[in-house]
């Protein structure tokens, strides 16, 4: 797995979060309800990134895709060792 794309992706989620967390904490009344702030933190963050993040999340699942996929290659002997033992 390529360490940036998981990178991109996290830290493009917390500013998803955070920014709009720091900006709302601005208004004097959300930072009595910092719990609040946080829930639509929380909800504008999951909208942003289901609108703007769509390409580094697919970098991410394909790049997680192939190092799944190179794990679990098997040989034919593998699977004929393991049909002979009798295990799945």
């Amino acid at each position: 797995m390529r360490a940036r794309s998981a990178l991109v992706f996290t830290v493009l989620r917390l500013a998803a979060f955070l920014v709009p967390f720091g900006i709302m904490m601005l208004i004097p009344v959300m930072r009595e309800y910092y719990w609040l702030t946080a829930i639509f933190a929380a909800l504008i963050g999951l909208s942003l990134s289901m609108l703007f993040l769509r390409r580094p999340l697919d970098d991410l699942t394909t790049d997680l895709a192939a190092r799944r996929s190179r794990q679990r290659e098997t040989t034919d002997e593998d699977a004929e060792d393991a049909t002979l033992d009798g295990t799945p």
